[in-house]
């Protein structure tokens, strides 16, 4: 665990927590990070959505625990990952904490599944380290002009009041309960699905020193995300392209995605929404399980 007193309220059964060291990196100090693992099998590496954290597939990971070795990480700075001052919370450096994942852990063989900012963050891994994944499975891909701000105009709201120059940081400071769900909620058809205890884990974490600063790069950097799709093509592993039927991104979005990656397999899922994890697990366990 990192460097901070609070922990995760909620526990995922067969599932451990672990840590990785930090380390000097080519930008600075890289901190802590955190991930979960549970199963037996070849490596699979899930990776969580914007302003989430590896509890996001709770309902995921018992699904496949059976087929697959599973490692759940918190991507640099979020959930329960180190909160470095000063550190960069653009693409190359989230996909820097991934890379160090595989690395340290000495994975190859792997099955990298990335859902919304997670599934961009598969497939640059994929084309930096071809020799270490074997399938790439990219669940709703975050990479988009506005992203969340297309589920509502509460999102559109405070998402700009984040990102605005002067107010931003003091916006970002402010999570009042009632508007994270709301704007959560936007990402899921079935709003039960989005639980309460989850929006509480998120809360709790949310309130480290020096979140609301993670917090608002992560949301200033949706150029960068959008810029590497331009790293698409050169993912030589198979690729899965996964939406749901009802998710952010819009049909020309797919379209320009299945055109960088003419040979991927592509699945939409009818009346899903972003948060596949969350309101439709077992539709991503049977992919995954079906080529295990």
């Amino acid at each position: 665990m990192s460097n901070h007193e609070s922990r995760p309220t909620i526990h995922i059964p067969g599932t451990t927590s672990h840590t990785i060291a930090p380390r000097a990196g080519r930008h600075g100090r890289e901190g802590t990070l955190r991930y979960l693992k549970a199963g037996t099998g070849a490596p699979l590496v899930l990776l969580h959505t914007l302003r989430t954290q590896a509890e996001h597939f709770r309902h995921l990971i018992p699904l496949i625990a059976d087929r697959y070795t599973v490692y759940a990480l918190d991507l640099p700075g979020m959930g329960y990952s180190e909160i470095v001052p000063g550190a960069s919370y653009e693409e190359p450096a989230l996909r820097a904490g991934v890379e160090r994942l595989l690395s340290e852990l000495d994975l190859y063989d792997v099955t990298l599944v990335g859902e919304s900012l997670g599934g961009v963050l598969a497939l640059t891994t994929a084309a930096d380290l071809p020799e270490r994944v074997r399938r790439v499975v990219a669940v709703n891909a975050y990479d988009y002009r506005d992203g969340i701000a297309r589920s509502s105009v509460l999102a559109r709201v405070v998402t700009g009041g984040i990102i605005a120059p002067g107010v931003g940081p003091v916006i970002a400071q402010q999570e009042p309960k009632p508007v994270l769900r709301r704007i959560l909620q936007g990402g899921v058809g079935d709003k039960t699905a989005f639980r309460e205890d989850y929006l509480d884990e998120l809360l709790q974490s949310g309130r480290r020193p020096g979140f609301p600063i993670v917090a608002r790069a992560l949301y200033r950097n949706m150029a960068g995300l959008i810029a590497a799709r331009a790293r698409y093509p050169e993912v030589k592993a198979p690729v899965h392209l996964v939406y749901g039927e009802n998710d952010w991104s819009r049909p020309s979005d797919r379209e320009a995605n299945k055109r960088l990656l003419p040979a991927a397999d592509f699945t939409q899922v009818p009346g899903a929404h972003h948060f596949l994890a969350l309101e439709s697990p077992e539709v991503v366990a049977d992919l995954l399980n079906a080529v295990a």
